[in-house]
């Protein structure tokens, strides 16, 4: 089963970073191409603390920690993000062995491209065992939670994640992209409300994002590294 995420949380502060509390595990994951696909490979460890501050602005010199810089910018982080459940924000693709569900809510991650094809495409061939297994890897991989797959009950089909975060790096475009937030961690918004709970969500910490206080993936066009700032 996955892991108790109990005691953990990430609250946003109004114009500020991202509090993290509850010995959040973090660490660093590099997206690296394989093939004509993707896979994450390891990057730093960072030391367990009870809570962290992580920057959302774009602008610390400490990344991937707040040092306040959100304040010298004069940042400005609302929320513009809906907070209407996923299934009533996604769109359906029918597949013959399973469905897809597609939020459009992109981090541009590039998992849903495979050796055999996009997700999209994938999953009209899932009358087929090979196709099914990479519609399912495909989507499970997004970081961005924007692809789900569902059988042909009704079940969601979702990898067990232990409550986790993942900074992340996308050294083929030579950026540094989001917050890759694993195991039903609640986010909680500046004004104390809670966005659905989610197994799989990345956030925006380019600062840029249309669709705070998640990736939108303008990290990419903006030429967002967390290095040079250091």
């Amino acid at each position: 089963m996955a892991g108790d995420a109990k005691g953990c949380k990430i609250k946003i502060i109004k114009n500020g970073p991202y509090l993290v509390v509850g010995n959040i595990p973090l660490v660093e994951k590099i997206i690296t191409a394989k093939g004509k696909g993707y896979e994450y490979k390891a990057g730093r460890e960072f030391p367990r603390a009870k809570a962290y501050s992580l920057c959302r602005c774009g602008k610390s010199k400490d990344m991937p920690f707040c040092d306040g810089s959100h304040e010298e910018s004069n940042f400005d982080g609302q929320e513009t993000a809906s907070k209407a459940n996923y299934e009533d924000r996604a769109d359906l693709f029918e597949g013959p062995g399973l469905d897809l569900m597609d939020d459009n809510r992109c981090a541009f991650a590039r998992f849903c491209h495979t050796e055999k094809g996009t997700v999209w495409n994938l999953i009209k061939d899932t009358d087929k065992e090979e196709y099914k297994e990479m519609a399912i890897k495909a989507a499970v991989e997004c970081p961005a939670g924007r692809l789900q797959v569902v059988d042909k009950t009704g079940e969601v089909i979702e990898p067990e994640y232990e409550p986790s975060i993942e900074i992340l790096q996308d050294p083929e475009k030579g950026v540094s992209s989001g917050i890759f937030v694993k195991g039903n961690i609640p986010l909680e918004s500046a004004d104390g409300l809670l966005y659905e709970i989610r197994n799989r969500y990345t956030l925006c910490r380019c600062g840029q994002s249309r669709n705070k206080p998640f990736c939108d993936a303008t990290h990419v066009p903006m030429r967002f590294s967390d290095k040079l700032n250091k």
